[in-house]
Parts: C-alpha cells; structure tokens; sequence
C-alpha cells in the first residue's frame, strides 16, 4: 500500500496550534505545539563527558581512532510516574574545533585562491590550496588545542531534544567530534564505528537505570551550572522502548545500527523501535532496513545528496517508511550549531543561490530530473517542520500514538506549518 501527498503553495500566516488540535482532543501537557519553546520548569538539561578519547571501536571494525564519550541529556524536570522510553540523537561530519583564528585565514586562502584561478594562476592557486589545508588543520583536531573550545554540535538539537522532553522522553545527543577527526579514507568502516558509538551510549544508560550505577553515575551535571545532576535515573528509563535520530553522517550510522542484520547485536533489553534520519548519507555496504520504522527527511536544496534509503527499502519493508522532501530546505538548518545565526566557528549555508533574491538551486540526486530555483526555507521553517514530524514520530512508535498517522502520512497538514513537504510513505507487509 502506498500514499504519496503533495503540499506546496504559499506560506500560511498561523502558526503556534498544537499538534492535532483539528482530530483528537489531547491535554496540552501531553502534546505541547512545537512552535513554542518549552518553558524552562518543564524540561531540565544536563551533560556528561568522560573523556576525548574515552570510546575506541571495537578492533574487529578495522577502524582507526578514538572518539569522546560525551552526551548533552534532556528529560522532563517533573518524570511523574513510570518508565521514559529514550530517544538518542547522533550529529554528522563537521568541523572539530572552534578556532576563529584558523577559520579567517582559511577563509581568506580561499578567496585568494579563487581570485587566482579566475586569472589562470595555476601556481598561485596551488599555493594557496596548500595555505587551505594548513589553515584547516586546527579546525579539525581532535582533541582541540588548549584554549581552544571544541564545537558543541551535540547541542545543536536542542530544540528537538525540549520537545521530546516536555513529551516525557529522556533524550541524548552525543558527540562524535574524534570520529569526524579521523574518518578520512575509512568509509568502509566509519558508519559501523558510529553505530558501536550509538550501542555504547545505550549499555551506560542501561547500566545507570538497571542499577544507578555505572560511569554516569556521578557524570551527570547540570547545564546550568555544572553542578551535580540530582535526578535518579534509576528504573526510570525503558530502554525497551528507543527511538534514534541521525543528522547528516549520524544519520548513515543510525541507518548502519537498525540494518535488518545487526539487530541480534543489541544486548538484552534494549530495543530500537524506531529511527528518523536527516539527509543522511549512504553507508558503505547498502544494509537492508526492513524491520525497523524509520523516516528520512532532505531538502531540495541540499548539496550534499543524501542517501537513498527509503527507495532501498521500500519494496521489501515489513513495516512503515516515510520519506518527506523539503522544497527549499538545505543540508546545514537542522543543527542550530551549524546554521548561520548560532555565530559559531564554520557555521554556513549549504545552499547555492539561485539567480533571483530568496532561492536556492535543487541538487536533485537523479540527474535527469531539470534543476531548478526554490523559495527558499528560512532556518526557523525548516526546524519546524523538522521538528513536527521528528514529535509525531516518535509519540507513534515509542508511545503508540496512532492518532499521529494521518500527520506522518501526510493526510492532514500539521497546523501553522508553509506548505513545503512532499511526502511519501509506505505501509509495509
């Protein structure tokens, strides 16, 4: 079975209605619009970090290099009662370090080389590919230089991470700046490495709630203040119930954990339900994922061209996969880090311009599709978009929301969002 909606047209003005107002009657504190930062009593936030270099890949992976194990934790400041079902973000390859000083000078080397290969320079613009590479060097070691702050791309789902806490999920982005360090020319193992890097977060958490103990156990601070986390997260997590979510080469690794093959490597108790990748790029080995719900999302005007898993997967699913295209949307919007406004070292836009004032170019993954100029998606839309659909998801197939399909499927719009997303999905066997 098959349904495809197509939705586009001009912005609509109303924006701040809760998720399904229209269908179902849901308590608000049950389902709060994403359009609305939670407020700040309802969602407590918190980091651990046990070292740069505290997470090795297992030696039969081939992988070469080490990784932090750190992780930014958002859960709800009132848990109630019951277990949390857990969602466990991953970001994607990005700059390391936050050194502006590298990033000017790289910057600069770039314009001078592109100045030079307008004049047939050859040699200059030689010269200045290699002062490139030396200024990107600092941007991407791992560890960072002393007195040079690592870039908190973990961090850069925060909005994601406070709506799906104010749902009542315990939430974890984790880092993965020492694999982005030292993944060139392993592309046939990196994506396995960042599931092992997934299924290593998992075992501490499941360690920390089985018994309150573990590494975690006094690792938890509070992002305020860095003072000592009070919560107790013991029996409080259902790790039974896990839902990932991968940006950009986070989202091939969260791909690379729910392939059909490797999920008798999970240990007893854990169970992913669930994954929702964006832009994801392809892993290596093209993995069947027919067991597992998941949604990709990617944007028109994504330069990267993402991978192709819902296409993969669609005809041998045994179970529902949704696919939504993002008219205007780019690579870079959906980790704030990352975007242009955070002001962080190498934040950009991945867009490439179009001719007229407002538009991007599409980067279409099958050539033969016409390119063309969109309007663009502002950050603030595509988080918003992105957002809605990441909440639904997740109270579907964590929570056993069903009331949230007609919104996944694309039979009825999310209130207050533009008309932008094409999606697609099918039921499975």
């Amino acid at each position: 079975m098959k349904r495809t909606t197509v939705r586009r047209g001009l912005l609509l003005a109303a924006l701040g209605c809760a998720l399904g107002t229209a269908a179902v009657a849901v308590p608000v504190h049950a389902s709060p619009a994403l359009s609305v930062a939670p407020a700040a009593s309802t969602v407590r936030e918190a980091r651990y970090h046990l070292g740069d270099l505290a997470f090795t890949p297992p030696a039969a992976l081939g992988y070469k290099g080490r990784s932090e194990l750190a992780g930014t934790v958002y859960y709800p400041a009132r848990p109630g009662t019951g277990r949390h079902p857990v969602v466990l973000m991953q970001h994607g390859h990005w700059e390391t370090c936050a050194d502006a000083g590298a990033q000017a000078r790289h910057a600069a080397a770039e314009q001078a080389r592109d100045r030079a290969l307008e004049r047939g320079d050859k040699a200059e613009a030689a010269r200045q590919e290699a002062l490139m590479e030396k200024a990107a060097a600092p941007l991407w070691a791992w560890p960072c230089a002393r007195g040079t702050a690592p870039i908190p791309s973990s961090t850069g789902y925060d909005y994601l991470g406070r709506a799906l806490a104010a749902r009542g999920f315990v939430v974890v982005s984790v880092g993965t700046n020492g694999i982005n360090a030292t993944d060139g020319g392993q592309a046939d193992t990196v994506y396995r490495a960042r599931a092992a890097l997934i299924e290593r977060h998992l075992r501490l958490w499941q360690q920390l709630s089985a018994s309150g103990d573990g590494p975690l156990r006094t690792a938890l601070t509070d992002a305020r203040d860095g003072s000592p986390v009070r919560a107790d997260f013991r029996g409080r997590l259902d790790l039974g119930r896990v839902g990932l979510l991968g940006h950009s080469m986070g989202g091939g690794g969260v791909m690379q954990e729910i392939a059909d093959a490797h999920r008798a490597d999970l240990p007893h108790g854990i169970d992913i339900k669930a994954a929702f990748a964006l832009a994801p790029t392809a892993t290596w080995d093209g993995e069947p994922v027919t067991r597992t719900p998941f949604a990709v999302m990617w944007g028109t005007c994504d330069a990267v061209n993402t991978g192709d898993f819902f296409e993969r997967n669609r005809a041998a699913t045994r179970v529902p996969l949704f696919k939504y295209t993002l008219t205007g949307g780019n690579h870079d919007f959906y980790n704030r880090q990352w975007s242009p406004s955070s002001g962080q070292v190498a934040a950009r836009d991945d867009a490439e311009p179009g001719k007229r004032p407002g538009t991007c170019r599409t980067q279409y993954l099958d050539r033969d599709t016409p390119q063309r100029e969109d309007a663009r998606l502002s950050e603030e839309q595509q988080r918003r978009i992105t957002g809605d659909r990441v909440a639904a998801f997740f109270e579907r197939y964590l929570r056993g929301r069903t009331d949230r399909m007609p919104y996944l499927t694309g039979e009825r719009p999310f209130p207050g969002e533009p008309e932008n997303v094409v999606t697609t999905s099918v039921a499975g066997k």
